[in-house]
């Protein structure tokens, strides 16, 4: 196993025994903290075609060398081994940008072609910026595409040029609507809102994706940044969207089971004229990694698109697989050395702790 440091995380146990070291040879993606990995992110590109201030830089990254990067097939068995040996049900594609990926349809249906230890299909989605995808949105329907995430901060295309350096806008309201009409549905929204920007929008992205039939959720902006000045006294807090839709609507929170592994907490949105007895417009959710995190609960498994496992978002370590496959490592032995890594995830991410380490990889180069 070659692990490569990017950091010094701190231990929350001492180090794996004999007989910790026995759990490695069969069955899911346990960690010491009693979690286990069913939801495989998958990034299939470093690179994007936007932007974003707070996600890069206006001359983008220094891009992976393409030698550097999962082809197809490696792909393919990686996520083949995740689903069959390692208890993966869930497989979302990212990036960068996974639209840019010329064998995503293909890699897709791979995907949902595999069976869990359930006997179910693989769930499989998509997150992405939108450009491109009202041509691609049927083909990856008819590959068994059951989700789109498309991220979208602003309603103003002036905005959007702002955030993203980008004249895009009108590019991914019409991908938005394409994976709508291919099937995709409900399509999620993800927007991040960023003070002094775009945070007067919270009612206005609400009220636009009720109309359009959308899931909304709302983002907290997140310590990914390739500059490194995140500063958590900027972000838009989980407590400040919510108080700025419920001065427009009337939130109710989502009855039924706990949230659990769901990284959103879901308010229901009611008023006149809405859905079935009790008036439901649609719903709402909010990701709070900072304020609210979900840690304890977390049941992710992340894969860079240069072949390496991450425990999480903010790790500051991450374990090789893409040259052990390179090097003739069978899948016994890749399954072996994925589950040793899942076993050192660490209880939780700290943001809030002063010694926190800030990833040394952007969002673009982790996946989302």
């Amino acid at each position: 196993m070659t692990t490569v440091s990017l950091g010094l995380p701190r231990l929350r146990r001492p180090p794996r025994d004999g007989a910790d070291a026995a759990r490695f040879g069969s069955g899911p993606l346990a960690d010491q903290h009693g979690r286990t990995a069913r939801d495989l992110r998958v990034s299939l590109t470093d690179r994007c075609n936007l932007r974003c201030h707070y996600c890069m830089p206006p001359e983008g990254l220094p891009w992976l060398d393409r030698a550097r990067v999962l082809d197809d097939e490696e792909v393919v068995r990686l996520v083949r081994l995740a689903v069959r040996d390692l208890g993966v049900r869930e497989v979302r594609f990212t990036g960068g940008e996974p639209l840019l990926r010329k064998g995503l349809e293909r890699i897709v249906a791979a995907t949902t072609a595999l069976r869990t230890d359930e006997g179910e299909p693989v769930r499989t989605s998509l997150t992405t910026n939108g450009i491109g995808l009202h041509h691609r949105a049927r083909a990856l329907a008819d590959a068994g595409l059951t989700r789109v995430n498309v991220s979208l901060d602003t309603l103003r295309p002036d905005r959007f040029a702002e955030i993203t350096r980008r004249d895009r806008h009108a590019d991914v309201l019409a991908g938005v609507e394409a994976a709508a009409a291919a099937g995709l549905a409900p399509v999620k929204v993800n927007a991040v809102l960023l003070r002094g920007t775009n945070d007067d929008e919270a009612a206005d992205l609400l009220r636009w994706a009720l109309a359009g039939g959308y899931r909304l959720r709302f983002i907290e902006q997140m310590p990914l940044d390739p500059h490194g000045t995140w500063r958590r006294e900027d972000m838009i807090t989980a407590e400040e969207i919510l108080s700025a839709l419920q001065r427009e609507f009337t939130l109710r929170p989502r009855p039924g089971a706990a949230r659990g592994a769901a990284p959103a907490e879901t308010w229901d949105v009611l008023g006149p004229g809405g859905l079935g007895p009790e008036g439901v417009l649609g719903d709402v959710g909010i990701i709070a990694s900072v304020t609210r995190p979900f840690c304890g609960d977390c049941d992710r498994t992340r894969l860079t698109a240069d072949g390496q496992v991450r425990t999480c978002l903010f790790s500051t370590s991450e374990t090789d697989l893409l040259h052990a496959m390179r090097g003739g490592a069978d899948d016994a032995a890749l399954a072996a050395t994925w589950r040793s890594a899942m076993w050192g995830k660490l209880a939780g991410h700290d943001i809030d702790d002063p010694a926190f380490l800030h990833p040394t990889r952007p969002m673009s180069a982790i996946g989302g």
